[in-house]
């Protein structure tokens, strides 16, 4: 980044990067990796990196790129994940097109036939072609020895629906289950087991994982945490339609756990402010928040025709150099 950051004793200041989940509109999230990834200043370093969902692709891509090369891989495989999840071919784009098409009707309130993911025949089909993107991009079996106290922890956030709990997977324990199980929206895939137990999107969790990124070593936790934020956290007007009022739902339930995991942060910064906390025990975290600050009706969160994905990677990397700009 354009300016010089360090913090008291000369060090980079340490960072930690947490992406929100959202379906299709995460390839904003893609679009402001590759726009800080692009213009990193050394100044930095990236202890963390977290998602939910669609936000757990992007970070896993920008987390491997960089431990296994540089910024530059970490950019290339941002675009390469996002090729091959947009809707390119003929049949994938008149299926794209459905599903936009009833995501609207029924937000609307249209009535609507609806069926369980385990009534659907082929419904694994598009479980295995996500696993394949990413076992196409990433070697899940180099994960474990690419993980050390020299690389950026990884968190992928779940929630286990047998123990009704957050759950979360970090560094080694990031398999394809695990971000498939991130990104298993219940109305659309089945749960996916892991060690017993199913899991559904992580959207019903920690979206995007926190607490993680936090409860590390001293010499390790985040001085500044940067959050890539899909949904919108203000909205002016009152929603009155159908449409707006599901819009609306959609965006507050989806910021609701990051608001209390922020909040958190934010009461330990006070209470350090305060002198009710020793600073030689406890530091704070300065929060940032990158938003979309466009909106989108909710159907376009499973739109991924390919022109949409790229504006939506133009927008994240306008907010992108905006946010440089602004440090």
């Amino acid at each position: 980044m354009s300016d010089t950051v360090t913090d008291g004793d000369g060090d980079p200041t340490r960072v930690a990067i947490a992406c929100q989940g959202g379906g299709s509109h995460t390839a904003f999230t893609a679009g402001v990796l590759k726009g800080l990834l692009r213009e990193w200043d050394d100044e930095y370093e990236l202890v963390g990196i977290s998602g939910t969902s669609g936000g757990a692709f992007n970070a896993l891509a920008a987390w491997y790129g960089l431990v296994t090369a540089d910024e530059d891989r970490a950019i290339e495989l941002l675009d390469a994940i996002w090729e091959d999840l947009s809707a390119s071919d003929l049949s994938d784009r008149f299926l794209n097109n459905v599903l936009v098409g009833l995501s609207r009707l029924e937000s609307a309130g249209v009535p609507l036939l609806e069926l369980s993911p385990y009534q659907i025949p082929g419904q694994e089909i598009g479980k295995d072609e996500l696993r394949e993107t990413l076992e196409r991009h990433v070697d899940f079996d180099a994960v474990s020895d690419l993980c050390g106290r020299e690389t950026p922890e990884l968190v992928v956030g779940t929630v286990n629906i047998n123990a009704g709990v957050f759950e979360t997977f970090t560094n080694e324990d990031v398999t394809p289950k695990a971000i498939l199980a991130s990104a298993a929206v219940p109305a659309l895939f089945e749960a996916v087991e892991i060690n017993g137990h199913y899991h559904w999107d992580g959207l019903f969790s920690q979206n995007p994982p926190i607490d993680d990124l936090m409860t590390v070593d001293a010499d390790r936790k985040p001085e500044e945490l940067w959050v890539i934020q899909i949904n919108s956290q203000e909205r002016e007007g009152e929603p009155t339609t159908l449409a707006e009022i599901a819009d609306r739902r959609n965006e507050l339930s989806g910021n609701i756990s990051l608001n209390q995991e922020l909040g958190v942060i934010e009461r330990v910064n006070k209470w350090i402010d305060e002198g009710h906390l020793p600073e030689s025990d406890f530091s704070r975290t300065e929060i940032h928040r990158i938003a979309m600050g466009t909106e989108y009706h909710t159907s376009t969160k499973v739109d991924r025709s390919p022109s949409f994905v790229r504006e939506l990677m133009e927008l994240g990397e306008q907010r992108a150099a905006e946010f440089r700009r602004g440090r």
